[in-house]
């Protein structure tokens, strides 16, 4: 398994699939590269050169105390992809990872990213402000640190509910689905999933937005129960200045089913172009 040691001694664990162009895939919290198999396939098999990593504190990479903020997120993607030398660069983000490669592509990417490819992302700003009304009350994000700390178990056992839209009527999200996000999240040690929340909620991608010199397509479900829309998508889209916006009606935060044969289709057809 290839692992990549950062400059601050941290072991990012990374997978790769394929030849050609690279594509580099961020995960979401509080997951893994694992997450992203279907897609690692779906790219080689197109002629790509598929990459994921797994975040510092998750997956295979090192249990981390420190570090566990967007800054160093972006920092060990940049390291990460000096190391591999890779350049025409296609970065692509769910959730968490939205934000880590948007910062990435903004802060270090330039000359080395060609396009920026989001899915569910956290940018600008997911907690409620003054100046951020459609936020996400601090008071939710407090409530996910509590369900951390208690039982993370059963904590992700429940929150891989309202991921996939499995709460909603209708749904056909498989226990498969349900049992593979406890999975990976059973691997995040306690310190750097709880930090991440932080990371993930109070961090503000405005300026990151603004400074986007190149395409991106920004995905998100409107019945997305983890990251609402109106905070989200909606705003980031009329922040960039080459932005493409495609609103999935009905599906949910965790890329899955229709919602994922649906974006997989137009993230090809995105990268192509």
């Amino acid at each position: 398994m290839p692992y990549f040691t950062t400059s601050d001694g941290t072991e990012i664990y990374y997978t790769e699939q394929g030849t050609g162009q690279p594509v580099l895939l961020s995960h979401g919290w509080p997951l893994s590269s694992d997450a992203w198999q279907v897609e690692l396939k779906l790219l080689a098999d197109a002629g790509y050169r598929a990459i994921a990593h797994d975040r510092r504190g998750h997956g295979r990479s090192s249990k981390t105390y420190t570090g566990n903020d967007m800054d160093t997120y972006a920092k060990d993607l940049a390291e990460l992809v000096e190391s591999l030398d890779l350049t025409n660069l296609v970065v692509v983000g769910h959730s968490t990872g939205g934000g880590e490669v948007v910062r990435y592509a903004a802060q270090h990417g330039k000359g080395r990213v060609a396009k920026v490819i989001t899915a569910g992302a956290v940018p600008p700003l997911m907690v409620k402000t003054d100046s951020n009304p459609e936020g996400t009350p601090i008071e939710a994000f407090d409530g996910i640190r509590a369900g951390v700390l208690k039982d993370r178990s059963q904590f992700y056992q429940d929150l891989s509910e309202a991921f996939f839209g499995a709460n909603r009527d209708g749904s056909n999200v498989s226990q498969g689905a349900k049992d593979d996000f406890w999975r990976q999240g059973m691997l995040v040690n306690l310190a750097a999933a709880f930090d991440c929340v932080k990371a993930f909620s109070e961090t503000d991608f405005t300026e990151d937005l603004k400074a986007l010199d190149v395409p991106i397509f920004i995905a998100h479900g409107d019945d997305d129960q983890i990251v609402p829309i109106a905070a989200a998508a909606l705003k980031s889209a009329e922040l960039v200045k080459h932005g493409t916006l495609k609103i999935y009606g009905g599906a949910p935060h965790g890329v899955y089913g229709d919602y994922q044969d649906e974006f997989d289709e137009d993230m090809l057809a995105f990268i192509a172009e």
